[in-house]
């Protein structure tokens, strides 16, 4: 297949080209190693560089263009519709996979139309809750796109059944859960873990890599630790992410947040814990999400206690002592000290981009006109 790949180019915090991250770059990737030819155009909400970017991991290439939001405007000849023309002359896409918010989903009904290839838009997070959607007709719009794709993949099951029951969308949906890169996320020496990050090498370490922001319940964890801490001198609180302005950080000496690390650092930092703590809320958002660090942190072997919400009820139903009511710090102690007494990691299988992209590739191929 010829894939086209349309997405936003920052989303969690990263930036996919530079940074080299996430799902809109490991899953085209995985698509190219199977021998598809893959090729993207990547929206800077920003000011960034534009221009060609070759994504190349061992036998793999995606060729991205980066263009900044500006270029939206029909004109020019770097203009967004000039640069999807040109890539139908080149080599005409069998599918378009449009990613990452509810602007590409629009996006991709006309580029299909315009290319005459297959639609298949991707949800890896509730659209409807994020803030462009304030702006009136966005929602009905993005539902009216869905309607008319070829296929839809989502990051959840709670999402792709909110889907079926708000867009009154009848196209097939397949389920693409987030996972890790292999090789990349796997335990380590705990001790060299934080020395490596500065953190206490003795010590009873709690914590969360990822947002660090109230729209995901993080004060829960704070109070939680505050709690703790008053209880045992050993225990620390570890946080690394992007913090929300204005947000209060615990006022405690035995408090580390080590703000946003690398991505090839984020396993390095989960491994110099001794328990994982996934916040969320039951909101818009959270209801329907698949937390990116959830795997990452089964991965490195470690406890891994997650807010019962979106996914985590039906992935972890055979585990409840690793979920917590969202926003209950009376709940989220009870459970933090059952792991601190006696830790338990989760066995379960880890799924990696590779075989999500199989999947989507089996996805890809039941969608396409023939």
């Amino acid at each position: 297949m010829r894939i086209l790949v349309i997405s936003k180019r920052q989303y969690m915090n990263r930036d996919l080209l530079d940074d080299r991250f996430g799902r809109f770059r490991e899953l085209p990737l995985a698509l190219a190693a199977a021998g598809h030819e893959v090729k993207g155009i990547c929206l800077s909400y920003r000011t960034r560089d534009e221009g060609r970017r070759d994504d190349v991991e061992e036998s793999a290439e995606v060729i991205w263009q980066a263009l900044n939001v500006k270029r939206l405007l029909p004109r020019g000849s770097k203009s967004y519709g000039r640069t999807v023309d040109m890539i139908g002359k080149d080599r005409r896409p069998d599918l378009i996979w449009a990613c990452s918010d509810a602007l590409h989903a629009i996006l991709g009904v006309r580029i299909a139309k315009r290319l005459g290839a297959s639609l298949v838009i991707d949800l890896y997070d509730n659209f409807e809750s994020f803030p462009a959607t304030r702006i009136p007709g966005i929602t009905s719009a993005f539902r009216r796109a869905l309607c008319c794709a070829d296929g839809i993949t989502c990051v959840s099951r709670p999402l792709a059944r909110y889907v079926r029951e708000t867009s009154g969308c009848q196209r097939p949906i397949e389920v693409i859960e987030n996972a890790v890169p292999e090789g990349l996320f796997y335990p380590m020496d705990k001790v060299n873990c934080r020395r490596e990050l500065g953190l206490p090498v003795n010590g009873f370490l709690i914590g969360t890599a990822g947002a660090i922001s109230r729209s995901r319940g993080i004060e829960t964890l704070f109070k939680a630790f505050e709690i703790l801490a008053q209880e045992r001198s050993d225990i620390h609180l570890a946080l690394a992410g992007a913090c929300d302005k204005g947000l209060f950080l615990p006022q405690n000496p035995r408090m580390h947040y080590l703000g946003m690390l690398p991505p090839k650092m984020v396993p390095v930092f989960l491994s110099a814990l001794n328990i994982d703590v996934i916040c969320n809320r039951a909101s818009e958002f959270g209801k329907y999400c698949f937390p990116q660090k959830f795997y990452e942190g089964v991965a490195c072997g470690l406890p891994v206690i997650a807010a019962g919400t979106g996914s985590m009820p039906e992935l972890l139903k055979d585990r409840p002592e690793h979920l917590f009511e969202p926003e209950n710090v009376n709940d989220l102690v009870a459970v933090l000290r059952r792991q601190i007494d006696k830790p338990v990691a989760l066995p379960l299988e880890v799924p990696t981009w590779t075989r999500m992209g199989n999947r989507l590739e089996s996805f890809f191929l039941s969608c396409v006109k023939n």
